[in-house]
């Protein structure tokens, strides 16, 4: 059995995570060679990357590789574990997944042009999810390259504007450093950040100590400027109704520390941002009035009430289909606090903060005028756990998630990917405890990898996933790896066999789509095959009895189970 827990060293994540150090990224000749004490062979590039390899706490190598890998990765020294997926887009989501849940990067290992081409969508869903991540790319040998051999990569460019940062060494002496600064740039942009490297690279000469371009250590100020945290609590004070949103970009124990002090002050009504991939605030909180939709004309109904909205986290504010109009009523004050310089550049508002959203609210907080609660909101609507279907009717989305509401422990994580039934899901399952919530805020294919990466960084924490079958069959078999760890995560998939959403637009445009449907496909099926424990549901009563056996292991499973739930397609969409 694997027993997976987090790096010895992961004192460093939570330093980054808080936005305080960095860990040391030192390479010298000592640390070289005792990669390779016991050989008489001279220290080479791939004894240096192990060491800051170490060093930076990426111990664990999630990949799919091929021949241009195999230097690297053979004879690979017992203290770095190797996580093997079966598509690249489930390296990177578990990879994803694991940065999300140690709040430090985590690293891919890609391989050449199939590697990274088939990564491009998890890549894109990463940097939108903030997930920062190493990612090491495969390459022909240099020494032939001018002639494009076979899996010779056009790499630079190939993910697009995705990758936060992207570097081909000059030298194979230059790798470990250029990984050490993909590092630094994956923390500090919060995304996936990418060397390229030639396969005869791995076994060249290691670089002097002094060769190591990077930083030993790098250390981040988080301090609120004084003088700004006066202007921001003035404005607030100007205003006669002020109201927070909140964004994925607050998720962690001092943002919502900061935030529910800075709540209570104010007495103020606290929305969660529309399209959020993680929680802000604890949402079974009296003052948490619910999640924003992705209408503009809905929310400037929803906000009409407040002149003064203070957006932490995120950017002001993710749309999903187009409406006419603006996104507040005339002359509502707007200001942003976010880590993100593009979110806040790209936010039409008064005021655009930059800096640690947590520390920002913390020092808000003791300086704003102190208000009356407003109390729980009059307009919020939690809806009851539906009705037990009557005999011959089928499940609904409702009944599992109101079934998952009641028995969850507070401490769960859950992944989310079932875009029609997710408004209902925001309704009926309360974030309650940081990280509690996560969902993918890019391409489909995240919810089943990233569950798989998150269980292994996170074995303190129940983890479930819950899907829909169109979104799990992107990423179906990332559930090899789940059965080949031992990672203890109920992935539940709602299968309705359809794509719901495309079926609801199509039929507000008065036509139907040319899609059939796959009711046909067997999703308990596919995942026996993958070594992974599936159970059917299709009736009530069965669901209740599932859960009520399942749920309770969920902290010390070590071994995936995944329930097919049978149930009807979403009747409507609205974002």
């Amino acid at each position: 059995m694997q027993d997976w827990k987090r790096p010895n060293d992961l004192q460093y994540g939570s330093a980054v995570a808080t936005g305080r150090v960095e860990p040391t990224a030192e390479v010298g000749p000592r640390g070289a060679a005792a990669a390779t004490e016991g050989t008489s062979s001279a220290p080479t590039v791939r004894d240096a990357t192990f060491d800051v390899l170490r060093r930076l706490g990426l111990t664990t190598i999630f990949s799919n590789p091929g021949s241009t890998e195999v230097p690297f990765l053979a004879g690979m020294p017992p203290d770095l574990e190797f996580v093997l997926a079966l598509h690249e887009g489930a390296v990177v989501g578990m990879a994803a997944g694991h940065a999300i849940g140690l709040g430090a990067p985590a690293l891919a290992l890609l391989h050449s042009t199939p590697g990274l081409g088939n990564a491009v969508a998890a890549l894109a869903t990463a940097r939108q999810n903030r997930a920062p991540i190493v990612v090491v790319v495969g390459q022909q040998d240099r020494r032939h390259l001018a002639q494009e051999p076979f899996l010779a990569g056009r790499l630079d460019g190939l993910a697009g504007d995705y990758p936060v940062w992207i570097d081909q060494p000059v030298r194979p002496q230059d790798v470990p450093g250029a990984i050490a600064r993909a590092y630094h740039e994956a923390v500090s942009a919060r995304g996936p950040a990418i060397v390229i490297v030639p396969m005869d690279d791995w076994l060249a000469p290691a670089p002097a100590a002094h060769e190591i371009a990077a930083p030993k250590r790098i250390l981040r100020s988080a301090a609120a400027d004084p003088a700004m945290v006066e202007e921001l609590a003035a404005l607030v004070d100007s205003a006669e109704s002020p109201a927070l949103i909140v964004g994925a970009g607050a998720d962690g124990e001092q943002g919502w520390a900061a935030l529910t002090a800075l709540a209570e002050r104010l007495g103020c009504r606290v929305w969660q941002e529309p399209f959020g991939g993680q929680a802000g605030f604890p949402q079974d909180h009296p003052q948490f009035a619910g999640h924003l939709p992705a209408r503009r004309s809905r929310v400037r109904d929803i906000l009409s009430p407040h002149d003064m909205l203070l957006v932490v986290g995120t950017g002001f504010l993710r749309q999903y289909p187009y409406d006419r109009g603006p996104l507040v009523r005339s002359g509502t004050l707007i200001a942003v606090i976010t880590q993100d310089p593009a979110e806040a550049h790209r936010s039409p508002v008064d005021l655009a903060v930059i800096g640690s959203p947590a520390t920002v609210c913390r020092d808000l907080a003791a300086s704003v005028t102190e208000r009356a609660p407003a109390g729980p909101d009059p307009g919020r609507y939690i809806p009851p756990a539906p009705a037990p279907p009557a005999d011959g009717q089928p499940l609904r989305a409702g009944h599992l998630l109101a079934a998952l509401a009641q028995r969850l422990p507070k401490d769960a994580i859950l992944i989310e990917e079932t875009p029609s039934s997710r408004p209902e899901l925001h309704a009926r399952v309360p974030a309650t405890a940081p990280l509690g919530f996560v969902s993918a805020m890019g391409m489909l294919g995240f919810a089943l990898p990233a569950a798989i990466g998150m269980r292994m960084a996170r074995p303190d924490r129940p983890v479930l996933t819950v899907t829909g079958d169109g979104s799990a069959l992107y990423q179906i078999l990332a559930l090899w790896s789940a059965a080949e760890y031992r990672t203890g995560v109920l992935f539940v998939v709602l299968s309705n066999g359809r794509y719901a959403i495309m079926d609801r637009l199509a039929e507000r445009s008065g036509k139907t789509g040319p899609w059939p449907t796959f009711e046909g496909i067997d999703i308990t099926a596919l995942a026996r095959a993958q070594g992974v424990e599936a159970i059917r549901v299709e009736t009530h009563d069965d669901l209740a009895a599932q859960l009520d056996a399942l749920v309770p292991t969920l902290a010390t499973r070590t071994t995936p189970i995944l329930l097919d739930v049978s149930v009807a397609p979403d009747e409507t969409f609205d974002p």
